[in-house]
């Protein structure tokens, strides 16, 4: 890995920290609060693609790990992993490479249409199919409540996965960083 490379997987974890200073919005029907942080997971995927991208969220990962208090709420540790909102954490790296996998595959045509599928996808589907099961888990509810619970996070997802396809594609005209993908 270069150093330019490094520089951006710090970066986009320091943007994870940074977007971690917004407040959390507890939210009903579930113990899961409404972050700007998957907002992040979508930039580092569809900014630095796959494998920066989900480098630069696992780093963030590890820095809940340790205890450092950068989730929203000044929040972090292992207690939050093992609590209900910790699969929607540990998700964000595999979302962040899904993002950007996808976008690299896409990276020839990609436009506004192509960025809100990838960051849709990977920004909140994989999130959802990750962390709501685990919020079952954890905190006892049926997965059944806990699908339905969580539908309260789609207004404000998608309000999220807009804002980072119209980043991602105004970054990409500006100063691509993305190597696309070529298929053999």
């Amino acid at each position: 890995m270069r150093t330019k490379d490094i520089a951006l997987v710090a970066l986009f974890a320091a943007i994870m920290v940074v977007l971690g200073f917004f407040p959390l919005i507890e939210l009903p029907l579930v113990p899961a609060p409404f972050t700007s942080q998957t907002l992040g997971v979508m930039l580092a995927g569809s900014i630095l693609g796959a494998r920066r991208g989900g480098l630069a969220i696992l780093l963030f990962v590890l820095l809940v790990l340790v205890g450092l208090p950068v989730l929203p709420g000044g929040r972090g540790g292992l207690g939050v992993i093992l609590g209900p909102t910790g699969g929607f954490v540990l998700a964000y790296p595999v979302g962040a490479f899904v993002v950007g996998l996808l976008t690299e595959r896409l990276w020839r045509r990609y436009n506004l249409g192509v960025a809100l599928l990838c960051n849709a996808i990977g920004g909140a589907l994989v999130l959802y199919a990750i962390g709501i099961p685990w919020m079952s888990v954890v905190s006892g509810m049926p997965l059944a409540d806990a699908i339905t619970g969580s539908v309260v996070f789609l207004p404000g997802d998608a309000i999220k996965v807009v804002i980072g396809s119209l980043a991602a594609v105004a970054v990409r005209r500006a100063y691509p960083l993305v190597e696309p993908r070529v298929e053999a």
